[in-house]
């Protein structure tokens, strides 16, 4: 049973019997009172508190046994593991992509572990999260912060999980998580999107169609493969992409692990077979998701270098779609990287009348609600529909003088101080 032992006294007894307080051989020396008791493992534990704080002993005592009732119970030495520590075997074990993982790692060495490294997890406090966005702030962009705070949110949100630390001090209320602005999207007109096709050579022209016309990434255009086209019934499967995990080429799923299925108009159809005529597709072997990977996967690929082997993201950035951006005479920016293509096709398709969760379903978000927060600007005449409803509705305006009723009443009838 729990109690707070009192180590400067014991009860001992006179020579009468009776009951009195005896001095120990520790009075005066050392913490005062020992607050004992049993953790849920069945070990048991003690905390020191100093003479003239019994009561703060009794409180501790007493918190404990509430805190194993509510199964609540932090064990005080499992949270002096370092922030580093933990937030490597965290990163070790946790579920994700060898590319995710990748990125993670990065942001974690840059980014968390210079201020939480050296830090036990028992003493990272609300005030730490406020001192390390504002140190940050002053050389990353709030995007770089927002990303970087939801990996601290995610480690320490498992810490508490797995019974390290009693809260997440990401998520007091005096801590604001930094938030990226989302930026309004504007999509490529077609003009644009032909001339930067006609600015790139001809063996990539046809990535621009897949793109545009499909709504596919970067990666899963140069995955696609010879199984994945279904030009008799109109889909195009979209089964895998080529990313690059520490600077080798792999195979992986689709980004949020989800295969999926678009429409493949027949434009884009055609397009992909003249392309095949003129660059036969090429078998290519590729590690599974991590390059250490033993699960070699073969793919014909539609679109290959000039080399026959899978396009390397970067090469293909620098050497052919900046090049055809400068020959459109459009200039080099993020928003005009050829994720561009991707909201293209998503603004043609909202301004055709396709539904949100159709256009998430067909672009591989992971809900209809991302979608409608990228895109919902651009989904048109919501306004206009609902002038025209209402006008339907009440029919147009008629001006008719009124036959007398009895009971319009006159301008006498109004009593003084009466509103008018």
């Amino acid at each position: 049973m729990a109690h707070v032992e009192d180590r400067w006294w014991r009860t001992g007894k006179d020579a009468n019997g009776k009951a009195v307080r005896v001095k120990t051989e520790l009075f005066g020396k050392g913490l005062r009172y020992r607050a004992r008791y049993i953790d849920p493992s069945g070990r048991e534990r003690s905390k020191s508190f100093p003479d003239r704080q019994r009561k703060a002993a009794e409180d501790f005592v007493s918190d404990v046994e509430g805190a194993k009732r509510r199964g609540s119970y932090v064990d005080p030495d499992a949270g002096r593991v370092t922030f580093k520590a933990y937030a490597e075997q965290w990163l070790s074990h946790a579920t994700m992509d060898e590319s995710t993982r990748e990125t993670v790692d990065s942001r974690l060495r840059n980014h968390l572990l210079p201020f939480f490294g050296s830090r036990q997890l028992l003493a990272i406090k609300p005030a730490h999260m406020r001192e390390w966005n504002k140190r940050l702030s002053v050389n990353y962009a709030v995007g770089t912060r927002a990303v970087s705070f939801a990996v601290l949110h995610a480690i320490l949100s498992a810490a508490v999980d797995d019974g390290l630390i009693p809260t997440n001090p990401c998520a007091a209320k005096s801590v604001t998580a930094p938030r990226q602005v989302q930026r309004e999207v504007i999509p490529w007109t077609a003009d644009r999107v032909r001339a930067v096709r006609a600015g790139l050579t001809e063996r990539y022209q046809a990535t621009v169609d897949v793109g545009a016309g499909c709504g596919l990434r970067q990666g899963e255009i140069f995955g696609v493969g010879v199984a994945d086209i279904d030009a008799d019934g109109g889909w195009l499967h979209v089964r895998q992409q080529v990313k690059r995990v520490r600077g080798r080429l792999v195979f992986g799923l689709p980004k949020n692990d989800k295969e999926r299925k678009v429409p493949l108009p027949g434009r884009v159809a055609e397009s992909l077979a003249v392309h095949m005529r003129q660059y036969p597709p090429v078998k290519v072997t590729l590690p599974w998701e991590d390059p250490d990977s033993d699960r070699m996967v073969t793919v014909e690929l539609v679109f290959t270098n000039d080399r026959r082997g899978a396009i390397t993201r970067c090469t293909f950035d620098a050497k052919h779609w900046q090049r055809a951006l400068r020959r459109a005479g459009v200039a080099q920016a993020r928003e005009n990287g050829i994720h561009a293509l991707r909201h293209f096709y998503a603004s043609a398709l909202l301004d055709a009348g396709e539904s949100i969760k159709a256009v998430s379903r067909y672009l591989g978000h992971s809900n209809p609600a991302f979608t409608l927060r990228v895109y919902t600007h651009l989904m048109p005449g919501g306004e206009d529909r609902a002038r025209r409803a209402i006008d339907g509705l009440l029919g147009p305006v008629e001006n008719r003088e009124r036959p007398g009723d009895g009971l319009e009443g006159s301008e006498s009838d109004e009593r003084p101080g009466e509103d008018r």
